[in-house]
């Protein structure tokens, strides 16, 4: 019998080992990334306090366009770089979520150092 590996299983014990190193603290969050096949999430989260102090997706009622592409990715960052500065926050750690920095990945990244936070 063929055994095919479990690719979710895979990204969620990197996430696991990552998760390990990194938290967010209430002076410095974690920019946290999911991505299934249609659409793409980021949160900021304070991991000391357990509490989510922003997000954005592309399955908001506001948000136009495909949610499954490069260029959404980057309109994510965007906008949860524009929600994190009216809360005042510009540094964060980045959280790939156990993804490859890659693709999407790094567009919303990019997109949101490109919305004024640093990480």
């Amino acid at each position: 019998m063929v055994h095919k590996a479990d690719k979710n299983a895979a990204r969620l014990r990197r996430h696991k080992r990552v998760r390990g190193k990194i938290a967010g603290t209430p002076e410095r969050p974690r920019l946290d990334v999911f991505r299934s096949n249609m659409h793409i999430y980021a949160q900021i989260i304070d991991d000391e306090n357990g509490v989510t102090l922003c997000a954005a997706s592309t399955v908001e009622k506001d948000f136009t366009g495909n949610g499954s592409n490069k260029e959404a990715a980057k309109e994510v960052g965007k906008i949860i770089a524009e929600r994190a500065a009216e809360k005042g926050i510009k540094d964060v750690v980045f959280d790939r979520g156990g993804y490859i920095f890659h693709g999407r990945v790094k567009e919303l990244a990019d997109g949101a150092r490109e919305g004024g936070l640093n990480f």
